[in-house]
């Protein structure tokens, strides 16, 4: 790749994998709520008051300063909450816990997943199946299904935007993260999974722009800080062949 140092490129593409596909780990969303989820026992009694909040109760208690509450609210917010309520949701991503952090990840998944229509979701959790077990064409299938019967589903749009990057569909899986990020700008995937994409079109500077994007609504992306000055490195490297050549 024309100013980028030889083996970079390698590094840096399979880096956004994790936060481009998160559907295709089996157990993630189960884990990371274990996760979130565990306390002591002294804490047992305030989470399981909140287990059966309603969602107004949950949203009031994303502020109280136990983040034992603040915990148990997301996992019932996951529950019970509404793609309105991503918002707040999205603001304890930045929560001085680190099981907060990983909680509100998760919850903010679940809501993004929810359709408000139980056959589209069940399409889709089946054909996130199916991706997940590589039966890429049946799941772009079901996407298309989805996409057509529901535009506004933001999370149908990134479904199909992954499968389409895993067929090597790259420009329709980008159009489909731009559908995305219409319908819902929190989506930090379908960030993720734009500068991957830019990456593989050999357009760091676009890479760039999307990566910082999807750090400013969730900084707690895996190697994140790493990924972004590798990112930052080769754009600088770019610029700097690109000036070489003009002068």
């Amino acid at each position: 790749m024309l100013g980028l140092s030889p083996g970079l490129l390698p590094r840096l593409i399979p880096a956004l994998i994790p936060a481009l596909m998160p559907a295709l780990k089996p157990g993630l969303m189960p884990g990371l709520a274990a996760l979130a989820f565990t306390a002591d026992s002294a804490a047992a009694a305030p989470a399981a008051s909140a287990a059966s909040a309603t969602r107004e109760m949950a949203l009031r208690l994303l502020t109280e300063s136990d983040p034992t509450r603040r915990l148990a609210a997301l996992r019932r917010l996951a529950v019970v909450g509404t793609m309105a309520d991503a918002p707040r949701v999205a603001s304890a991503l930045r929560d001085a816990s680190e099981h907060v952090r990983a909680a509100a990840a998760t919850a903010l998944w679940t809501l993004w997943s929810r359709s408000g229509d139980p056959a589209i979701d069940r399409k889709l959790a089946q054909g996130t199946q199916l991706m997940g077990e590589g039966d890429l064409e049946p799941a772009l299938a079901l996407f298309n299904q989805i996409v057509q019967s529901r535009p506004a589903f933001a999370e149908g749009w990134n479904k199909r935007a992954t499968v389409l990057f895993l067929l090597g569909r790259h420009e329709e899986s980008l159009r489909d993260c731009d559908e995305v990020l219409k319908r819902n700008p929190l989506h930090f995937g379908a960030l993720s999974g734009m500068a991957q994409i830019h990456l593989r079109r050999d357009d760091v500077e676009q890479a760039l722009k999307a990566y910082e994007r999807a750090l400013e609504v969730n900084p707690n992306l895996e190697g994140g800080p790493a990924l972004l000055r590798m990112l930052e490195d080769a754009a600088r490297e770019r610029r700097n062949a690109a000036g070489g050549r003009t002068t």
